[in-house]
């Protein structure tokens, strides 16, 4: 039995377990994961000496019934598949063009301040996923444990478009701040208290009669 190389649970390690194909490359792995090649390379070495990948010339391959692996993918699905935070970060090394939407859109352009009808045994997460990258959406999907289009727990609400535009907010992918008050503009019942806060982050002049009241305790 191969026990756990402590020296390599570490969050470039994961990345890099997360991130790799069957048939990769160093270079697309680390632009996936937002390392450099130098820094990539060094750690992809340590996986080729645990037998986990293999290199070549041009190629990185994976050992995909190693144990260290297998292991490593176990952890994952038993613990951070539970994780909201986990299924907002996975989304950026899988390499497909995405963005936050909807409900999501409100999350990520209030930084935070805003979340609503989500709870830990249903939360959804919207996405938008260019339609040619569903497959590999959901292979990592599945690789993962990271669950799509359920009712309960924590999911992925996904919809698959032939290609959208996408805007960033602190570097996250989401929709434009236009296009998500117009998201909350045709759910104001839901929304006002948001659209509140984008007035006031935003300098907008958006008609919100909500104000929430501000009592002294």
């Amino acid at each position: 039995m191969i026990s756990m190389n402590l020296e390599l649970i570490n969050p470039y390690v994961l990345r890099i377990l997360i991130s790799v194909r069957n048939k990769d490359s160093i270079n697309a792995i680390s632009k996936r994961i937002n390392l450099s090649y130098g820094w990539t390379h060094n750690w992809i070495k340590k996986l080729v000496n645990l037998n986990v990948l293999e290199l070549t010339r041009m190629n990185v391959c994976l050992n995909d019934d190693n144990e260290f692996y297998r292991r490593t993918l176990k952890y994952i699905k038993e613990v951070l598949s539970n994780n909201v935070s986990f299924y907002y970060n996975a989304l950026s090394l899988f390499g497909i063009k995405y963005c936050f939407t909807n409900t999501d859109g409100v999350f990520i352009w209030t930084k935070g301040g805003y979340n609503i009808s989500r709870y830990k045994n249903y939360y959804p997460i919207f996405i938008k996923v260019k339609k040619e990258n569903k497959n590999l959406f959901e292979d990592y999907c599945k690789k993962l444990g990271l669950r799509i289009n359920k009712n309960n727990k924590i999911f992925y609400m996904v919809n698959y478009l032939d290609d959208f535009e996408v805007s960033y907010c602190d570097n996250i992918p989401v929709d434009s701040l236009n296009d998500t008050i117009k998201f909350m503009l045709k759910n104001k019942y839901n929304f006002e208290p948001a659209l509140e806060m984008i007035n006031e982050m935003y300098g907008k002049k958006l008609k919100v009669k909500y104000k929430e009241v501000m009592t002294n305790v």
